[in-house]
């Protein structure tokens, strides 16, 4: 299986799901995305687990073609940039983050957009 085919079909999925988890439960993301910015033990960690998976795509798959594999390699460099964010600066992630929990459209954006990107990738991965 071609790697661009394999990580679509892995990462779309998992996005999917998680985009519909906000929609449906906008009020429990709200209080969970709350807890975690108010932790900056848990930013650093959560970016010292994710910042291997974004380098691992930028490793396996770093294709910069106008076709569906660029969006595979988007994906991984944005990973990877934010997650090292999160292991560098854990204190900027905290005040942008208490910052758009601020304003109430956030779950209902944020939700749509997981779920519109992960049906892009598996339109790419499944087609």
């Amino acid at each position: 299986m071609h790697t661009s085919i394999f990580l679509a079909r892995l990462i779309g999925p998992v996005m999917v799901i998680v985009g519909l988890a906000v929609l449906f439960n906008q009020n429990g993301f709200r209080d969970l995305a709350r807890e975690f910015v108010q932790s900056r033990a848990l930013i650093f960690l959560s970016g010292l687990v994710i910042l291997p998976a974004g380098i691992a795509i930028i490793l396996v798959h770093n294709v910069w073609t106008v076709s569906g594999s660029l969006m595979i390699t988007l994906f991984g460099w944005i990973t990877a940039i934010t997650s090292a964010v999160r292991v560098i600066a854990p204190q900027f992630v905290m005040t942008r983050g208490s910052a758009m929990l601020q304003r109430p459209k956030m779950p209902l954006i944020t939700g749509c957009i997981w779920t519109a990107a992960g049906l892009l990738f598996c339109l790419y991965g499944y087609r």
